[in-house]
């Protein structure tokens, strides 16, 4: 369907260049979007790299412990049914803390390890359990402390400073994480047995 609107707004955006004379204006655009694109998919690409590197250095030294230490009492406390000392926990937390350095595409690995142990653990297969939509939702809203991806997007288009959304980040991610999770949690409480 999506592609079908985005070929839509292009035939759309074609046929008008024609009949307002901007022809060769459109057909610029197509070759400098192209360059432009290209930039961009490198500079994402060398920028999941790097922070996937990190990642996996950090789960190799003992500040992935420290970190998941600080986490443990609020996780604990949004995931009151679920063993701290479980790897389904170690699974969440990892997911936390890649989404707390915004590091959405290495935190996916880690959720979908949570999410398939805590299907084994739920009773109704065909539904989803209270953990689990806990999860998700904690998961779409995380909060970022350094979203490495809106900055490297920000980056590749030639911001002059694309750090200066971070306190906007902080703000909004906070708010929503805190939003979701009061929701969620009065959701499960009030319609959920």
């Amino acid at each position: 369907m999506l592609n079908k609107i985005w070929c839509f707004f292009i035939l759309i955006a074609i046929i008008f260049s024609f009949f307002s004379g901007n022809y060769m204006e459109v057909n610029n655009s197509i070759f400098t979007s192209i360059d432009t694109t290209k930039n961009l998919i490198l500079t994402l690409f060398f920028n999941i790299c790097f922070w996937s590197g990190i990642i996996n250095i950090i789960k190799n030294t003992t500040l992935i412990n420290k970190i998941e230490k600080l986490l443990k009492p609020f996780l604990k406390l949004i995931f009151q049914k679920i063993d701290e000392k479980s790897e389904v926990f170690e699974d969440i937390s990892m997911n936390v803390v890649s989404n707390l350095l915004g590091l959405g595409n290495a935190s996916t690995p880690a959720g979908l390890k949570a999410m398939e142990k805590l299907q084994e653990k739920n009773s109704n297969k065909n539904k989803l359990s209270n953990e689990m939509l806990l999860f998700i939702l904690m998961n779409t809203a995380s909060i970022q402390l350094i979203p490495t991806n809106i900055i490297g997007i920000r980056m590749g288009l030639g911001s002059k400073d694309p750090t200066c959304i971070i306190f906007g980040v902080w703000i909004s991610s906070i708010i929503t994480f805190l939003f979701i999770i009061l929701f969620t949690k009065f959701y499960i409480r009030c319609f959920r047995k």
